[in-house]
């Protein structure tokens, strides 16, 4: 049965690792982000690995977009057989500081289209017995040191955007287990070399998260997991 992955918030680092790596298990792969131009240069690369890929333009701190984007896969590559969520904004550094549609945008990248996007994809999902694929970051956690560096760092929205992401891939593994859809979650505590983040001190790799998520996939046991 030939298979399809979405990877939303493609880019280069952890998500062009997953593209690569369900690429090479034979799924299609559904390249979809705001930046066209990388889009086309990740379905270049792809391609000359000999994978299947189609770039969807799409902004998805746009819940409506996004429901969209996932006819527009399903139309040209087939059902959606799993989905993996690489998007985040890291906007609304200081929560006492920004506005408004800063707040919104963060949590609609990382929360409401998230949610909207597993809705559309469902019927295929569970036809398919298929898998939602998380990433996720340390800010998730509830700790008071985590508190503290997500001020230091401005990366409040961000911290609070990854927390709610946390809950939403427990429940929905809870929700999803009867129906036989998969939910599985990588949280980064390092930094990913290649990355935003990276100053030179990156100390994980993206192959290796890659690595792991197709291990989650093909396993279906643990719901998260932390590198």
């Amino acid at each position: 049965m030939a298979k399809t992955i979405i990877v939303a918030g493609y880019g280069p680092g952890i998500s062009a690792a997953v593209a690569e790596r369900f690429g090479k298990e034979d799924f299609a792969v559904a390249l979809v982000a705001r930046n066209a131009q990388r889009l086309a240069e990740g379905q270049k690369a792809l391609a000359g690995r000999s994978i299947r890929a189609e770039a969807f333009p799409t902004d998805l701190a746009q819940p409506g977009a996004a429901r969209a984007a996932v006819g527009k896969v399903r139309a040209k590559l087939g059902p959606i057989s799993a989905l993996h969520w690489n998007a985040y904004s890291n906007a609304a550094g200081d929560l006492l500081t920004a506005d408004v549609g800063a707040i919104r945008d963060v949590l609609d990248i990382a929360v409401t289209s998230l949610i909207i996007v597993v809705q559309e994809s469902l019927p295929d999902l569970r036809t398919q017995k298929g898998a939602v694929l998380v990433t996720n970051g340390g800010f998730a956690f509830y700790d008071p040191k985590v508190d503290e560096a997500g001020v230091k760092f401005k990366s409040m929205g961000l911290s609070a955007a990854n927390a709610a992401k946390h809950k939403i891939v427990g429940m929905l593994a809870h929700r999803l287990r009867d129906d036989g859809v998969y939910i599985g979650e990588v949280v980064i505590r390092g930094v990913v070399k290649g990355s935003s983040w990276d100053s030179g001190n990156g100390d994980v790799e993206p192959s290796a998260v890659a690595a792991k998520f197709w291990e989650l996939y093909s396993a279906r046991k643990q719901t998260s997991v932390t590198l």
